[in-house]
């Protein structure tokens, strides 16, 4: 009974095996079933040629707008504000008078050094006669060498105490022009913190100025960029361009500065550039976005950035062959901005695979998106 249950296991067992058998073979040899073993279609893709360009490799930053100079003016004397002789915002001219303060004791000082000067100059006209009519009696034997001596001693000294005299008045002219502050340099004026009858002295701020043209720009670019940088600067003037706002232009100025030395921290350099700013467009403490141009690769080979396939093993690009099939070429990308990127390792005669990629296999036949359009368009041609 036990063998006779093990022989009809068997048969069922061959039975199964033969039906499928039959079923992989039927499948393999129609063509419409589906399975494993039906041949893919070819990729349906697009393709580009390269182009031959210059492209300017461009590194962009956010920056600081800083002002050249800013002075903040404090009195070099302690005394009272007389006038004010200027508004808070306004624009002044180097030299041009801001805040008179009281000067009067100044004055007075200042008239009683140069009283003392003109006494001088009287007191040692009279000694110098004298000591001239010594010498002519010296000569005459009159009088003794010792007297004129005397009289020498005496022009001397006078010459002495009317130069100390005339340099005691130069001081009191000095702090009189303290009374009188002038701008030191061509700006806007910020707030004013004093009003006439105010007592200032030297710790006391008046107002700043802030010269608003030129201007410049500060921000940092990586260090990677420092050797084309420096290398643009030894040929020539390296534009930066300033965006100062999405409603307004961007102002092109020249880069005037490169710090000596590298952050380490951060791996950036700090550099400066200087603008035209005649219209105010540049405020100092505003933030701007920054574009400077480090380096221009010449006839560079340019393709689209979704061309492009990055993987573990590289970096690579599908190139159509004449037989139309795919062969996979790896590229360096020099250089990518926006939608295009520099790169090397390809000729520039190259119809590069973009659109449909994904689908492409090394060594495996496509078919052109224009080909099948031009195929579809005569065929409806046809039918009517």
């Amino acid at each position: 009974m036990k063998s006779k249950n093990i022989g009809i296991i068997a048969g069922v067992a061959v039975a199964v095996a033969v039906g499928a058998g039959t079923w992989v073979l039927d499948h393999r040899a129609d063509p419409h079933a589906g399975g494993k073993g039906k041949a893919q279609p070819p990729a349906v893709v697009n393709v580009v040629a390269p182009q031959r360009q210059d492209v300017a490799i461009v590194q962009q930053a956010n920056g600081t707008v800083t002002p050249i100079r800013a002075v903040d003016l404090h009195p070099q004397t302690t005394a009272t504000i007389r006038q004010v002789h200027i508004k808070e915002g306004q624009f002044v001219k180097q030299g041009e008078l801001m805040f008179s303060l009281d000067d009067r004791a100044d004055r007075a000082n200042l008239d009683k050094a140069q009283a003392q000067v003109a006494r001088d100059r009287a007191s040692l006209a009279d000694l110098e006669r004298q000591f001239k009519r010594s010498q002519d009696l010296f000569a005459q034997k009159f009088i003794a060498q010792s007297a004129v001596d005397t009289l020498r001693a005496q022009v001397d000294q006078a010459r002495a105490a009317l130069q100390a005299d005339a340099a005691a008045a130069r001081a009191s002219s000095v702090a009189t022009s303290y009374t009188a502050i002038r701008a030191p340099m061509s700006g806007r004026v910020g707030g004013i913190n004093v009003y006439p009858g105010s007592l200032v002295q030297p710790a006391t701020s008046l107002t700043t100025i802030t010269q608003l043209d030129p201007i410049t720009v500060a921000f940092t670019l990586p260090e990677s960029s420092l050797p084309a940088l420096l290398a643009a600067q030894k040929r020539g003037k390296v534009e930066v361009q300033a965006l100062p706002g999405a409603d307004l232009p961007p102002v092109t100025g020249l880069l005037s500065f490169v710090d000596n030395t590298v952050d380490p921290q951060a791996g950036t350099i700090k550099v400066k550039a200087e603008f035209d700013n005649r219209a105010t467009t540049l405020w100092p403490g505003q933030y701007v976005n920054t574009k400077v141009v480090v380096q221009t690769l010449k006839d560079a080979v340019v393709i689209p950035q979704n061309a492009i396939i990055t993987n573990a093993q590289g970096t690579f690009v599908y190139v159509l062959e004449k037989d139309r099939s795919a062969r996979l070429v790896p590229v360096q990308r020099v250089y990518g901005a926006g939608l295009v990127a520099a790169v090397s390792g390809l000729a520039g005669s190259e119809q590069i695979i973009t659109d449909g990629k994904q689908n492409v296999r090394p060594g495996a036949k496509v078919r052109l998106a224009s080909d099948m359009s031009k195929g579809g368009s005569k065929a409806v041609a046809g039918k009517g």
